[in-house]
């Protein structure tokens, strides 16, 4: 609670006040002040303690201070006292609450309005302080929530756009890794684009195999290798001897003249030479020819040749050209197949390969040419030629592997022709997208910014399971405060005797937030106070309700909000003038509500202008419960300081009789006062004695004409005697009343006459 009041300076119409530290505060604090002297700054003040917002009195440093606000409170929770200087408070009261226009403004209305953010705040002051942490911790996950968003937004503008193509952002994390991807996105490439290319794929030929023959070297050998078996060796020496004078190619053109011996001998009975014509029966040389250049021999020369032939025929002429023209068209082919699968490398180099080729062949022919031209003797290729044969089966063995992925090639190329002839390119293209997206997702760089995402994205899921259960947690809690609040608010209303009751007080979720709808019922008819203009003409809150009716309409709120309140025995309840704009009738009321919460809380201050207001409060609370302050005017500002109520619920009446009868016992009082109190003391008797025929408004010199008029009548009101007497006291008292005496001021006044006057008034006061 607040103890006492130690300083307020520069702040309103608060000079500087000090002297409000010697009175101190009760369980039920009143503070009396006239309009404008300084309430709603005082109110104001203790705001600004319950809350902590240094505004409302930073927006009320007083006009020309010199220095900022300075407040000291001596108030629970302390020590230290509480402090507001240099624009903060060292600690805050935040059992405090507030009844005052601000009140009224944040949470019910404005003027005449119920705007949305009213109806917000009223949601919140309904659901009470522990709904309000169940709301504020909804609204602080909603808004965590909030933030995730805001964050996966930017963690996906941060996954670039271009690698996930079409994908969500979702399924593009989520994508897993797959092994060897660049083979499986070539792959899907090829594919698509056999898919594209449908027709060149079904008439495009696979490959072809490359003929490059071989060189047999054994064969070849064999070839140079034979002789003539059944040829003595004395026979073939003197033959050699004999060719080896006739010069180069002797043996060659004696075995073709050979041939000719039959022809030239023909007709005849011996051999004639075919070139001289004479007869060969007795050259000792022409056996051992016929035994050299027999049969035997012709095989051989033929076998040569037929070697020969095979090697030029398989070796030579266009056999080069079409192997590099096979080459190339291959070639031709791997650059086109080589788009849609694996395709084998095409680097041969032909024309190392063809030369190689010549080379080989040449050595070979060469070797064969010179056992033509000899064919007896045994020959073997030499280590030039096997070498250049060697070389050269060293390009026909890369050939022939490159066959053989020729031949894997077609397999796959099989397959290509098969999947092209029923592609579908939309699926093709999006598996391609897909893998493509795969290998960009799981890039270093990438991974990283989707980790980050996927870690964002488990983090807002789990404050969205704590969201929920706020929710949850706070739906249940409006299901059980607001029927009960509207309980609470019309059993207000009832003691105030308002005329009107609350209907449908609920709670409704709106894009700015939870707000309260309710429905004022007057006569059994809703008037619905909710979002939206209503319509002109049409029954709202503005033309229903009186500034009373909306005055009571707040307190009961008020009021209702503290019996939700499970710590309402630890309050401080400030109210600043309740009955403001209010009905007489409902004063007492109000009353009677706040000497019941003084007893339930731990302190209450009531700040009113309104002396009757507080001096019936006064009246009905013990002595050592109650504490009294006023407010008042101190040069050209105010200062706060103690109240008597008690000399201020004495009426004017008991204070003119009291100032009669001491004038009368004891001399006391001024003779003037003492003379203008008896006219206005025997109106407020006679106003008592004869309220039927001395109405008010009625002056005292008409009733007295009344009362003569009336003398020894069935309606007398008083006898004679009294008429008399009541006629001698106007007269006298008229003397000292401006408006039956001009010169009222300067009447003089005779002591004895005075007292003999005012005897005979409480005498006559006594009948």
């Amino acid at each position: 609670m607040i103890n006492t009041v130690q300083l307020l300076r520069n702040v309103g119409l608060f000079d500087s006040v000090n002297g409000a530290a010697n009175f101190a505060l009760a369980r039920l604090t009143l503070a009396y002040a006239e309009n404008g002297r300084g309430k709603t700054t005082f109110a104001a003040i203790l705001r600004s303690l319950a809350t902590g917002d240094p505004l409302p009195i930073a927006e009320r440093q007083r006009l020309a201070a010199q220095y900022p606000p300075h407040v000291i409170l001596d108030c629970s929770g302390g020590p230290p006292l509480a402090m507001f200087q240099n624009n903060a408070w060292n600690r805050t009261l935040p059992n405090m609450v507030i009844f005052d226009d601000q009140f009224i403004d944040q949470n019910i209305y404005s003027g005449l309005t119920v705007a949305s953010e009213h109806r917000q705040n009223l949601h919140e002051l309904i659901l009470g302080a522990q709904g309000v942490a169940l709301n504020q911790r909804l609204q602080q996950l909603v808004g965590q929530v909030e933030a995730h968003n805001t964050a996966l937004r930017a963690k996906t503008s941060a996954i670039p756009a271009n690698e996930r193509g079409l994908i969500s952002v979702d399924d593009f994390c989520a994508l897993p890794a797959q092994a060897n991807i660049e083979n499986a996105i070539q792959t899907a490439e090829r594919s698509l684009a056999a898919g594209y290319e449908q027709d060149p794929v079904r008439s495009t030929p696979a490959f072809a195999m490359l003929d490059l023959p071989a060189f047999d070297i054994e064969e070849i050998n064999g070839v140079l290798g034979q002789n003539l078996q059944t040829l003595d060796s004395a026979a073939a020496d003197r033959v050699r001897a004999h060719l080896s004078t006739l010069g180069q190619g002797a043996e060659t053109w004696v075995a073709d003249g050979m041939e000719h011996i039959p022809d030239a001998s023909e007709g005849q009975v011996t051999s004639f030479c075919p070139f001289c014509a004479q007869d060969m029966q007795d050259s000792p040389v022409l056996q051992h020819y016929r035994a050299y250049f027999s049969q035997e021999y012709a095989n051989l020369k033929r076998a040569v040749s037929t070697a020969q032939d095979s090697v030029n025929l398989s070796h030579g002429g266009d056999v080069p050209t079409t192997f590099e023209r096979e080459v190339r068209v291959a070639g031709e082919r791997q650059h086109f197949w080589a788009r849609f699968c694996d395709a084998p490398d095409m680097s041969l180099d032909t024309a190392t390969i063809v030369s190689k080729w010549q080379l080989a062949r040449e050595a070979v022919i060469a070797a064969l040419v010179a056992k033509q031209a000899a064919p007896l003797d045994r020959m073997t290729l030499s280590n030039s030629a096997r070498d250049a044969i060697i070389a050269y089966e060293t390009s026909r063995q890369t050939v022939l592997a490159l066959n053989q992925a020729f031949r894997e090639a077609n397999t796959r190329i099989q397959i290509v022709k098969q999947q092209a002839a029923s592609a579908n390119l939309g699926t093709l293209s999006s598996s391609l997208e897909r893998l493509k997206a795969i290998k960009a997702r799981h890039t270093a760089a990438t991974d990283a910014l989707c980790r980050d995402y996927l870690a964002e994205k488990a983090a807002k899921a789990a404050t969205e399971a704590l969201r929920d259960q706020a929710r949850t947690s706070l739906d249940q809690h409006r299901i059980n405060s607001f029927p009960a609040y509207q309980g609470a608010v019309n059993t207000y209303l009832s003691r105030f005797n308002a005329g009107f009751t609350l209907g449908n007080v609920c709670s409704a979720n709106t894009r700015g937030g939870p707000t309260c709808t309710y429905d004022v019922v007057i006569n059994n008819t809703s008037v619905s106070v909710a979002g939206g203009t209503p319509a002109p003409g049409s029954p709202s809150f503005r033309n229903t309700l009186s500034a009373g009716d909306r005055k009571t309409l707040a307190l009961a709120f008020f009021l209702a909000s503290l019996d939700q309140d499970p710590g309402l025995a630890d309050k401080v309840v400030v109210i600043d003038d309740p009955i403001s704009s209010m009905d007489e009738h409902r004063a007492l009321t109000t009353v009677q509500e706040i000497r019941r919460l003084a007893q339930r809380v731990s302190q209450v201050i009531v700040l009113s202008h309104s002396k009757p207001f507080l001096c019936s409060l006064w009246e009905g609370t013990g002595q050592s419960q109650r504490a009294a302050l006023q407010i008042v005017r101190d040069a050209m500002g105010s200062t706060i300081c103690g109240w008597d109520v008690n000399q201020d619920c004495i009426t004017e009446h008991d204070r003119r009789h009291a100032l009669l009868r001491d004038y009368i016992r004891s001399n006391i009082g001024n003779t003037r006062e003492v003379a203008r109190a008896i006219r206005p003391s025997l109106e407020a008797f006679m106003r008592v004695a004869c309220p039927e025929h001395f109405p008010p408004g009625m002056m005292l010199g008409a009733f007295r004409g009344l009362c003569e008029q009336r003398v020894g009548s069935p309606q007398e009101i008083l006898d004679a005697a009294a008429t008399q007497e009541l006629r001698d006291f106007v007269e006298y008292a008229n003397r000292f009343h401006h408006d039956t005496n001009p010169a009222w001021e300067t009447a003089v006044i005779n002591d004895g006459e005075l007292q003999g006057f005012v005897r005979r008034t409480l005498d006559f006061a006594k009948r």
